[in-house]
């Protein structure tokens, strides 16, 4: 991706960060950002809030949908914070809601499949923990050229 590219996908994010309804600017409060995750050290990617929806099954054998903040991403996984306990192993489906200038305006959402590889307890934010997924398959967002 050239340089031009990532200016403009976190120029992009950014704008839709600024211009995100209360509750995903509250979840923004609650799970900020986080650069201390396993892919970060392995790959570049990523480090912006894009809301997502995660499904799976929990600890308990209950299937969940849980709306969260990604704190991080790259082309092998992301990291992310649950409030629903998961095991390791455990397959989870995200539902990325990426930036509208990324799609002249349109609503374009990034759904990908992966494995739980790490989960962080949260040790001041009371319930949930940090989670860390590895993607299935690669995926590229690039513009058509």
């Amino acid at each position: 991706m050239t340089p031009q590219a990532s200016y403009g996908i976190l120029a992009a994010a950014e704008e839709q960060k600024e211009t995100a309804d209360e509750e995903k600017a509250t979840m923004i409060k609650k799970f900020p950002v986080d650069e201390t995750t396993p892919l970060a050290s392995a790959e570049r990617g990523f480090i912006f809030p894009l809301p997502t929806q995660v499904d799976g099954v929990n600890a308990r054998g209950q299937d969940f949908s849980e709306g969260t903040i990604l704190t991080y991403i790259n082309h092998q996984g992301s990291s992310f914070y649950l409030k629903n306990p998961v095991h390791i192993g455990t397959r989870l489906r995200l539902i990325v809601d990426l930036p509208e200038k990324l799609s002249e305006d349109k609503n374009l959402k990034l759904v990908i499949k992966g494995k739980v590889m790490l989960i962080e307890a949260l040790r001041e934010r009371g319930p949930g923990q940090k989670v860390t997924v590895h993607f299935d398959s690669k995926y590229i967002i690039k513009p058509d050229a």
